[in-house]
């Protein structure tokens, strides 16, 4: 059985949470990604999206340069470990409709982001389970 830590990317951009809106897609846009997993002082805050931004700042009609990442983003975060079953990871998406996972992996008695698991990454690796998920959808 596959698990999540064969698929998923190790390299996640991230960001604080007090950085303004303006700043999180300048390095979306630097790195070509479509999200950002947000920390605080006090560990993981949250995962920005473009959607985020776009339903909530640019159709709010909100200045990015005035909104924080915090007052934005998707919160709680759903993680997942390395050791996850990655069709447990998918079944997790499904159910919360969400595109991407960040991978936690306790050390230290302290949790760590490892990862991040997209459908994409999935897609790309393994067609045949999108094709069982697409199965499971109709059912």
């Amino acid at each position: 059985m596959l698990t999540v830590d064969e698929v998923m990317t190790p390299q996640v951009v991230t960001i604080n949470d007090d950085q303004t809106i303006k700043n999180a897609a300048r390095v979306m846009s630097n790195h070509g990604i479509s999200s950002l997993i947000v920390f605080s002082p006090d560990g993981l805050k949250g995962i920005l999206t473009e959607k985020d931004i776009v339903t909530r700042v640019v159709c709010a009609s909100l200045d990015p340069e005035e909104v924080c990442v915090s007052e934005v983003m998707s919160e709680p975060v759903i993680v997942v470990t390395p050791d996850t079953p990655l069709e447990k990871a998918v079944e997790i998406m499904l159910q919360h409709r969400i595109k991407k996972l960040p991978v936690m992996e306790k050390t230290d008695d302290a949790l760590h982001l490892v990862g991040i698991v997209s459908l994409i990454d999935i897609a790309a690796l393994h067609p045949e389970l999108i094709n069982s998920l697409k199965e499971m959808v109709h059912m």
